[in-house]
Order: C-alpha cells, then sequence, then structure tokens
C-alpha cells in the first residue's frame, strides 16, 4: 500500500494537495518544461486551501501556514477551482503538442473531479473533523528525518497557530466544532460519520497523541514543550466533545450513498461498474485459489506437511515466527536477492541506491494499519527516497487488546510483500520518478491508485518465479488478497455481505490473521471505501497492455524494456498508458 499522496481520496478522507514542479533532470524536455508551467494554474489554487499538504510534498512558502476552518471555504474553493478550469481549457485549445495536451487534459479532470467529490461531500455529510489524525500526519511528515532540520522548525509556527497562541488565530478545536455546528444549523439531516470511525478515533486519540509528544522530544526543536502542553489539552477536550456528541449521531450502517462510493471509485481510477468488479473478481480469485492449492501440495511434499490443504499449510509455514531482532535483517536480504534476481533475469532497470525498510511505531500503527511506502518530497528533493514502512499490528483497543499480526514475519511470507512495497515496487516506482524527472501533471495530478497499486502488484507477479516455493504460496495468497478485496470491498458497501462476514472470509479462505483481517475490515468500510479494489483492477489493466504490445511486437518483445517504459510514464491512468504503449513503446525499433 501506498500512503496517501495527491488526491488520493474518498468521500471521507479528502485531501487537497499541491506542488509546483518535479525535480528537473539533467535534460528536462521542453514538453515537461511547458507542462509544469501549466500545472502551476491549479497548483497555486490547491495549495491556497491545503497547505500543510503543499509543504508535506516539499513546495516553499507554506511550510507555516495552516488550513483555514475561521470560515467555510467551500464557495471560495469552488470559484478558484472553476476559475483554474477555464484558464487550463484555454491553453488546451490553443495547445499543438500532443504531450502538453493529454496533461492539460489531466489538470482539467482533476479539478472537476474535485469539484464533483467537494459537491457531493456538501450534500451528504457534516464535516467532522478527526483533528488529533490530521495534526499527527503534520508532525510526523515535518519532523521526517528526510526533511532538513532548517524547514523542521517551521513546525513551532504551526503548533502555535493550532492552538491559538499567535495574534489572528483561535485554536483549531474550536473553529471545527463551529464549522460542524454551523453546517447542522444548515441542514439537520447531514449524515454523521460511520460509528467504527469514530469509535476508532477515539480509540486511537492516546496513541497518536503519545507518538506525536515522542517525535516532538527526540526532534531538534527547542521550546515545543508549553505549546504542545495547551494543544494537548485542547484536543483531549476535543476528542470527549467528539465521544459526547459526534458519537451518538453517528450513523450506524458504514454502507456509503451509491453515489459517493462510485465516486471513490473514479477518484480511485477504477472505471467499471462494482457489479463488473466483483463479477471479475470472483472468476480470478477462483483460479487463483486453485493455484494456491497447486502450490501448497508441492510445499507440504517438500516438508512432509501431512495436511496439504493450502489453508493448513499456510498456518504452518506461519509458525515459523522470526525473532523481533532478525525481522529487519531478513528483511535486508530478501531485498538484496530479490534485487539480485531482477539483474539477472533483466526484469526492469534498478537504481543504484539501497533501498530503505524500516519498522513502523505504535502511532503508525494506528494512523496507518497495513504495511506501507511512505514516498519523499516530491519538491526540492535533494536525494531523499522513499522507505518501506512495516507494520506490526492494530493499536491497543478500549480494553487494552492489542490484534498483532503474523502475515509479514515469518519467513515465506517475507518475498512479496518486500517485492510490493520496496523493489520492484512502490518504492522503486517513485525513485524513477525522482531520477529521471516527470511531469507535474503525471506524477502528482494523475496520480490514481489503479496505477500505483496495479504497479505493485504486477511487481510482485514478475518476482514470484525467482522466490523459493514457499515464498511463491504467498505471493499467491497475496495475489488472491486483492482479488478477494476487489468484490468484498464492493459487496460490503451494496450490502451483499456484512463486515463480520468479510473478516470471516478473509481469515478461512485467504488465510489473513485477525489483526490483519481487521484492519481490511476498516479500510473497506471507512478508512478508504473503494480503494482495496484498485489493486486487482490495476493489474489486470497493466497486464492487459502488456500482453498487447507483446502480441504486436512478437520476437521484438523487451520485458525489461517495456517495464521502464511504463515506470517512465509517471502516474498516468491505465487508458493512457495503453495508448503510449501501442503509439510509442510498440513501434520503437530495437537499440
Amino acid at each position: 500500500m501506498l500512503t496517501k499522496l495527491p488526491f488520493a481520496k474518498t468521500a471521507l478522507l479528502g485531501m487537497l494537495v499541491a506542488a509546483l514542479s518535479l525535480p528537473a533532470s539533467a535534460a528536462e524536455p521542453a514538453w515537461v518544461t511547458k507542462s509544469n508551467t501549466n500545472a502551476k494554474v491549479l497548483l497555486h489554487v490547491l495549495a491556497k486551501y491545503s497547505p500543510e499538504s503543499a509543504s508535506t510534498l516539499g513546495v516553499e512558502g507554506y511550510d507555516e501556514q495552516i488550513v483555514d476552518l475561521s470560515r467555510d471555504q467551500f464557495e471560495a474553493s469552488n470559484r478558484d477551482l472553476r476559475a483554474a478550469i477555464v484558464q487550463l481549457q484555454k491553453r488546451l485549445a490553443g495547445e499543438t503538442d500532443n504531450k502538453v495536451r493529454q496533461d492539460l487534459q489531466i489538470l482539467i479532470d482533476k479539478a472537476q473531479d474535485q469539484l464533483k467529490t467537494a459537491a457531493l461531500q456538501r450534500k451528504y455529510f457534516m464535516p467532522y473533523q478527526d483533528l488529533t489524525r490530521m495534526m499527527f500526519g503534520v508532525v510526523r511528515s515535518t519532523l521526517d528525518p528526510r526533511i532538513p532540520v532548517a524547514r523542521q522548525q517551521s513546525l513551532l509556527s504551526r503548533l502555535d497557530k493550532y492552538a491559538g497562541l499567535v495574534k489572528g488565530y483561535r485554536p483549531m478545536t474550536e473553529l471545527a466544532h463551529e464549522r460542524l455546528q454551523e453546517r447542522l444549523k444548515a441542514n439537520p439531516k447531514l449524515l454523521g460519520p460511520y460509528k467504527g470511525q469514530v469509535e476508532q478515533s477515539i480509540n486511537d486519540f492516546p496513541t497518536l497523541l503519545k507518538g506525536m509528544r515522542e517525535l516532538l522530544a527526540k526532534s531538534a526543536l527547542k521550546g515545543w514543550e508549553p505549546r504542545f502542553d495547551a494543544l494537548e489539552k485542547q484536543l483531549t477536550a476535543y476528542n470527549a466533545r467528539v465521544k459526547a456528541e459526534i458519537l451518538p449521531r453517528a450513523r450506524a450502517d458504514h454502507r456509503l450513498p451509491p453515489e459517493v462510493y462510485a465516486d471513490n471509485l473514479k477518484n480511485f481510477g477504477v472505471d467499471i461498474s462494482p457489479q463488473e468488479l466483483i463479477a471479475k473478481s470472483l472468476t480470478s480469485f477462483a483460479e487463483i485459489r486453485n493455484q494456491m492449492q497447486i502450490t501448497a501440495n508441492l510445499v507440504a511434499k517438500e516438508r512432509g506437511f501431512n495436511n496439504a490443504d493450502y489453508r493448513a499449510v499456510m498456518l504452518e509455514l506461519k509458525k515459523q515466527q522470526i525473532p523481533t531482532e532478525q525481522v529487519m535483517p531478513l528483511y535486508a536480504e530478501r531485498l538484496a536477492a530479490l534485487e539480485k534476481a531482477a539483474r539477472e533475469q533483466n526484469v526492469v532497470t534498478l537504481p543504484e541506491r539501497r533501498a530503505v525498510i524500516r519498522l513502523a511505531t505504535m502511532a503508525e500503527n494506528a494512523a496507518q494499519p497495513a504495511p506501507h511506502m511512505s514516498p519523499p518530497r516530491l519538491i526540492g528533493n535533494t536525494g531523499e527516497y522513499g522507505e518501506f514502512v512495516l507494520t506490526t499490528g492494530m493499536p491497543p483497543d478500549a480494553a487494552g487488546k492489542q490484534l498483532v499480526f503474523d502475515d509479514f514475519t515469518h519467513q515465506a511470507g517475507t518475498w512479496s510483500i518486500t517485492a510490493h512495497e520496496a523493489r520492484p515496487g512502490h518504492e522503486m516506482q517513485f525513485a524513477k520518478m525522482i531520477e529521471t524527472g516527470v511531469s507535474t501533471a503525471r506524477a502528482v495530478f494523475a496520480f490514481n491508485s489503479v496505477n500505483v497499486e496495479g504497479w505493485a502488484l504486477y511487481a510482485e507477479a514478475e518476482m514470484q518465479p525467482y522466490e523459493p516455493l514457499d515464498g511463491q504460496l504467498f505471493a499467491l495468497q497475496a495475489r488472491g488478497m486483492r482479488a478477494a478485496r476487489a468484490f468484498l470491498d464492493p459487496m460490503v458497501n451494496l450490502g451483499e455481505i456484512t463486515p463480520e462476514g468479510v473478516k470471516t472470509f478473509l481469515m478461512q479462505e485467504v488465510g489473513l490473521s485477525e489483526g490483519m483481517a481487521t484492519q481490511e475490515v476498516q479500510r473497506y468500510t471507512f478508512r478508504a471505501p473503494g480503494q482495496a479494489t484498485a489493486y486487482f483492477y490495476g493489474y489486470q489493466r497493466l497486464m492487459e497492455t502488456r500482453q498487447a504490445a507483446e502480441v504486436a511486437m512478437g520476437g521484438r518483445f523487451n520485458r525489461q524494456k517495456f517495464n521502464d517504459f511504463v515506470l517512465a510514464q509517471g502516474l498516468v491512468p491505465p487508458g493512457l498508458l495503453r495508448k503510449a504503449v501501442m503509439d510509442e513503446f510498440v513501434p520503437s525499433k530495437p537499440q
């Protein structure tokens, strides 16, 4: 999984983000320079309404600014977005370069998507703010060791403003409450957040608060204590208000209005109906499960297991849990083995620098339970790259019970997750963008989970043949889980299966731990409804494109060149990627 990036949003987790340009390569094409100039039209608008997101990407000039909750920004942001669309459409009408035209359309489409999503949010939902989770994200991204220490100092100014300690600012907790009451007065029938989401937010509050304090204590910042003490009191009171006022209004039904769920799928890059997605993935899951059983038979014979059922074989293999102190050294070994195989088998051109893998903190487990890649700054980057963050379980619940993952800390389970999150998956995809330079439109605004997660699942499949037999079994399990997601997510959101039924299926038929299955249910129901379908759909679309290229090129097809070409396109939607492959890669002459 990839940590949320520009416009990687859902109906409940919308995020505006901005960037002025990606690092230019030594010989940046003229069309990229022109495209990046066009992107500034939209980027400045978006940075205006989400300065924290802008500075997370490295944009200069926003480090001390915070989102403005002093008044309702809905109409103002819509006006600015519409004005940007008009200007971009004028530029499109006079543009002759095909790639610049494509990028202009990407920018226009993204702005229009934002308008639609904002309108749906306004129509259906009260503006509930999980401020502690938001602020933890700001503290973590600002104090990231990859960020220059000089820029980290800006966090003190933001803490002052969040807490209302400087002239012209009031506590953000008060402003968020006022905006909520304002909207409820205008429309008392607005839907509240899902009850499970609010309960999880209340439960995660102490862990996230502790995580912020620990990050600040380890930082080079001076004088943060009184600022954070004031903010902690405000957040504690706000959390109590959420429990007393928001939780009773929370909706018991996790399901989103159908048009909101459909909008989620579109924003994630899925351009087919939920029903078609369910049909495709059900068939695929059945086929993958058959492959899992074939491979499990071979593993059972190799290991001398009495029960060759794939579920029983995976349970036996999961018993080979790795001692905590050996987890990171083993992942380093796996990464080295995968890179060696990728080079020897000419899978893809790898970067020369090493990838980074680290264990998540407890607060990071709470913020994002699934293993993920934390992307680097795309602006002002001085050599930083992404990190594969290995999460270890769910945060403790109200009773103190913690569900620990056993899915990624056993010998056989380390192969595929490394290929997915590190190389040749997410980390490499973003490293290539940093090293080669792509247009802002293709790296930031074209972002869609179908492209990003599709590539990472494809990377798993590319490396599967070079893994040991037990690793191949869990590679199939990982692919089967992605197929299961593509029918369970829409089914639970359409009311065709209960959340409890989803959890049972994932544990019994896919072989996930209770902790992993729990975070999956949360992902489908409130963390990011619709996003989990992107893995399967993205993989399917990329494989279709590759097969079409192979058929067209015959003996001229070169896997390494194809994979390098795909990475060079940035994060474009599958249709645009297919067009680039068929129009540019297929006709190309061998070098």
